[in-house]
């Protein structure tokens, strides 16, 4: 048998073999990790309620401490609104970083033109992580006026629950892995407290957040937006582990590279066979035909064949 359709052979099962450890392990994996079933999380995401009113005497604390009410950062300025979790490892930081990346591009001033609250949706956590975790974004922000303008917030479970189903905010507890799962994205609110555009994923267009603060600043309510689907904890970098919903996505995609290595590896070999049969044949023509440099043998004048002289 040709060497390299062997060849060719050979590390088309190797390959597979690498499919086969890497894609079935990680299911496995996968089962160990998260209590939450696939429905559930299918479930967990946006849903979007435009011109919804958010309960304004819901009672919570500030990064301080302090016993506040929702209404207390409403009345005269549209107000983005972050949903998750302070000690969230994942997407809950990818949000934040995101929307401050965003907000520092904006003209509008944040603690001026508009607020900024985020929601501590984890009942567990206190006012001193929600300090710490406002010092970092301030600081990131940079613009002078925002520590009184961006509001970092924790509360009861009640409390928590209640402003999350106002905004169609929909997430879970999985205790054993004691993480939330819950969708990404920021929410835009009249001054009044109605919900008025939701933004989804980790990254935020600031020329169409500009847009909808100032739209939300008189009162109008935005359309629905296609949602991007990213669930918290559907990767930990610190585990180096997937969540149950992502696992279908992750076996699609480690099936489909694989399979395109191997055929990208098949194509070279029967190419690279191809090439040498052309080659062979062509040296072998080339043997068997006369070189043009040899006169081969001629004929004298008297009809007598004669060769050439040494």
């Amino acid at each position: 048998m040709n060497t390299n359709i062997v060849t060719a052979q050979r590390i088309t099962t190797i390959v597979f073999l690498i499919l086969f450890l890497a894609v079935f392990p990680l299911h496995a994996r996968a089962a160990a990790i998260s209590s939450l079933s696939d429905e559930t999380l299918i479930r967990i995401k946006f849903d979007q309620k435009l011109g919804a009113q958010v309960t304004l005497t819901l009672p919570f604390h500030d990064e301080n401490g302090k016993p506040v009410k929702l209404g207390d950062y409403f009345g005269q300025k549209p107000v983005i609104l972050v949903l998750g979790y302070y000690g969230c490892p994942m997407l809950c930081t990818l949000v934040l970083n995101g929307a401050v990346e965003s907000l520092h591009d904006l003209k509008l001033d944040l603690g001026n033109q508009f607020d900024v609250i985020n929601v501590s949706i984890d009942p567990g956590e206190k006012p001193e992580l929600a300090a710490a975790k406002k010092r970092i974004y301030i600081k990131r922000y940079g613009r002078r006026g925002a520590a009184e303008g961006w509001h970092f917030l924790t509360g009861e479970a009640s409390a928590i629950k209640q402003l999350a189903n106002e905004v169609g905010f929909r997430y879970a507890y999985d205790p054993r892995i004691k993480q939330y799962a819950h969708p990404s994205g920021i929410i835009v609110l009249t001054p009044e407290g109605k919900v008025a555009r939701y933004f989804f994923g980790i990254n935020y267009a600031p020329g169409e957040l500009d847009t909808a603060l100032r739209e939300a600043s008189v009162h109008k309510v935005g359309s629905p937006m296609e949602q991007l689907i990213l669930l918290c904890f559907h990767y930990n970098p610190l585990t180096g582990k997937y969540g149950n919903l992502i696992m279908t996505l992750v076996r699609v995609g480690g099936v489909t590279t694989l399979l395109g290595m191997a055929a990208i590896i098949v194509v070279a070999a029967h190419r690279s066979r191809r090439q040498r049969v052309v080659r062979g044949l062509l040296s072998l023509a080339h043997n068997q035909w006369p070189r043009s440099s040899d006169p081969g043998p001629r004929t004298a004048d008297d009809g007598q064949t004669t060769t050439n002289e040494q």
